[in-house]
């Protein structure tokens, strides 16, 4: 006896359960195939080359930062002791300098040469100082203290360099503390400028 479920199915297309969409109506040409497949290989392959270069240049970059920028933190230590050799310079007067005592200016000359060696060591080190006197002030240079009142320069202005700032390279290894200049403010009119003087008696 023949079962009508199987002849049903026998009499069905392979393909009877799938979407519209997924139906083939024409046989897939296997170059046509192998040749799409090829195309998305290759891409990946570009795709992944291009990522293992971006990854090499990234890489390159890190290792010279990390050479520039390592003394950093060292460097910082370091200008404590330029700026305290800088006070002592700035402390001793001109009469000092000129004494007829001849330890007191070795001692003078031997402070003033180790400060210049250790301006030179940190110059080599890729640590400049820099003192920002007139120039417009730059919040990414500088660190303002106070404002000044000052008609000789523009608003904005740096007046006067309280401490000298250094660069490591590009970046800011410590920034200039400055005083910045603000418009004079007009002295206000007296109070009897629109007056009329008093009448005499």
């Amino acid at each position: 006896m023949n079962d009508p479920t199987a002849q049903k199915n026998a009499a069905e297309p392979e393909n009877a359960g799938l979407a519209p969409e997924q139906q083939s109506t024409e046989p897939v040409d296997p170059l046509a195939e192998a040749q799409r497949q090829a195309a998305d290989f290759k891409d990946k392959l570009l795709r992944t080359l291009a990522e293992m270069e971006n990854l090499r240049k990234r890489t390159e970059r890190e290792v010279v930062d990390t050479r520039s920028y390592a003394i950093a933190s060292f460097a910082r230590d370091v200008l404590a002791v330029a700026d305290n050799m800088h006070r002592a310079l700035d402390a001793i007067s001109d009469e000092l300098r000129q004494s007829s005592d001849s330890k007191v200016k070795a001692l003078v000359e031997g402070v003033d040469l180790t400060e210049r060696e250790l301006m030179k060591i940190l110059e080599r080190n890729g640590v400049r100082k820099f003192s920002p006197q007139g120039e417009k002030f730059d919040p990414n240079l500088h660190q303002a203290m106070y404002e000044v009142p000052n008609s000789d320069v523009p608003a904005g202005t740096v007046a006067q360099v309280i401490q000298a700032g250094y660069m490591l390279g590009e970046r800011v290894l410590r920034p200039a503390l400055v005083a910045v200049a603000k418009a004079a403010s007009k002295t206000p009119s007296s109070a009897n400028d629109n007056s009329q003087p008093d009448a005499a008696d």
